[in-house]
């Protein structure tokens, strides 16, 4: 169904990116009737300007990089060149196919009404769109984030660039200066030195991907020393200004970088200006809507999910939340998500995978002396040496108890974040672990013998 005449639902959602579409179809199924709103395309950010079409990026440069360097694996290939057109053509493909059957999913359930346009929260139980009002029993806000900038730093979509702008740029930039050395930051400077850019990073913080735990952070700065992506930390923008060919920035100290264009990578904003949210009550704190641990936000019946809620601001998050939503609008009782639980990768090369708390955080919760840490080399694997990937993987453990992080850094370890994430979310000690089978020669079968190594019989590396 769609464009109806408002209406009354169980619950009506505003916004159809992963948290609301994910609420929306979690509803359907537990027979509940849902409106869901959104101005711009199902499936939000995630599906359209993030999460798809930069992995799609990231997919096409590592094969841009297997192909310069297939010689070392007895494979003789020229890299001729990128064809950015080819490319966009074969990333927009993929966002098609998928949009095409999300909207199938959604447009043909007879429990889903998709109402096209830009809502506004007009009371406790009620969004606008067009005039036409929709009431909701209850109501989901999930209207996702936007691009940041900084004071003083006009974007133009040309020479200063956003992520969306980015990602649609028709040409390989000789070369491009990132400010900003988080996810998306070290994935897009990874894309564009696969495909031939010069390629500077400027990041405020003391090191790169500054979330993740410090050794991990210096394992991809290693690795992006190797790579020739330069990258200056602890160095505050100051300034940029065009210059004939492209943009001149300043940093802290009065350092100067040239390049062709600035990606401007310093994290995402809650959506949430001008939608009626304060107007009817729900707090806010810096644009994020404030809820407790049921995502409840203290008003009516009003939820909120994905990144307009404080905390990681990732698509499966947000996923995780429409449905535990859902269920709680339907009486199921849900589990509470455990934020730490919630695994976290970085697409860039080396990849970097994460689940639980750092080996500082673990110190600072528990006392030094009560957590110990273990880091197994990817070099003792066997087909991390196939794929020629240098990494580690490293757990952190409080003493005599389960493990509370595991943090991996190299070639594809994102694959591996699902059997972590089950480890952490279970609290399995790591002698439970080291009784399992894992298949050989897999990179999985590292996490295997870290664990193996934890429990005190290590194999392949010394405890």
């Amino acid at each position: 169904m769609s464009q109806p005449n408002g209406g009354t639902f169980d619950i009506v959602i505003l916004g159809a990116g992963s948290g609301g579409y994910a609420a929306a179809l979690r509803a359907a199924e537990l027979n509940l009737s849902v409106a869901l709103i959104d101005k711009a395309e199902l499936g939000g950010t995630c599906l359209h300007r993030g999460c798809i079409p930069t992995k799609a990026l990231l997919h096409a440069a590592e094969i841009a990089d297997q192909t310069r360097e297939s010689e070392q694996f007895g494979i003789k290939a020229d890299l001729v060149g990128i064809d950015m057109a080819g490319v966009n053509s074969y990333k927009d493909g993929v966002v098609a196919r998928l949009y095409k059957g999300l909207t199938g999913l959604l447009t043909h359930n007879k429990n889903i009404t998709v109402v096209n346009g830009a809502g506004k929260l007009v009371s406790q139980d009620t969004v606008e769109v067009d005039g036409k009002r929709y009431t909701g029993r209850n109501v989901i806000l999930a209207t996702g984030s936007y691009s940041r900038s900084l004071p003083g730093l006009e974007v133009d979509g040309k020479r200063v660039l956003t992520s969306e702008h980015a990602l649609v740029l028709d040409r390989v930039p000789s070369s491009a200066i990132v400010l900003g050395g988080g996810v998306i930051g070290v994935e897009f400077a990874s894309v564009w030195k696969s495909f031939g850019a010069d390629v500077t990073i400027i990041e405020a913080l003391p090191r790169l991907v500054a979330a993740e735990d410090e050794d991990i952070s210096k394992q991809v700065e290693r690795a992006f020393r190797k790579r020739k992506i330069n990258f200056k930390v602890g160095k505050p923008f100051e300034k940029v200004e065009h210059t004939e060919n492209g943009v001149r920035v300043t940093i802290a100290g009065g350092e100067t970088l040239e390049s062709e264009v600035l990606l401007v990578a310093v994290g995402r904003g809650p959506t949430t200006a001008n939608l009626g949210y304060e107007q009817q009550g729900v707090t806010l704190d810096r644009g994020f809507v404030i809820v407790n641990e049921r995502l409840h936000t203290g008003v009516g019946n009003i939820y909120a999910v994905g990144d307009i809620v404080p905390g990681l601001q990732l698509a499966h998050r947000g996923f995780q939340q429409g449905i535990f939503v859902a269920e709680e609008i339907a009486g199921l009782n849900p589990a509470v998500i455990d934020e730490a639980g919630i695994p976290r990768v970085t697409y860039s090369d080396p990849e970097v995978a994460s689940v639980g708390i750092t080996e500082a955080k673990a110190k600072e919760q528990y006392g030094a002396d009560k957590v110990s840490t273990y880091n197994y080399n990817l070099g003792g694997n066997g087909k991390s040496q196939i794929l020629k990937t240098a990494g580690f993987i490293k757990l952190v453990r409080v003493n005599d108890g389960p493990v509370v992080g595991l943090h991996m850094v190299g070639a594809r370890v994102g694959e591996l974040v699902g059997e972590a994430q089950l480890i952490f979310n279970w609290e399995a000690f790591p002698e439970e672990v080291a009784q399992l089978v894992h298949a050989h020669p897999t990179q999985n079968e590292a996490l295997g013998e870290a664990f193996l190594a934890l429990a005190g019989k290590p194999l392949h590396a010394h405890s």
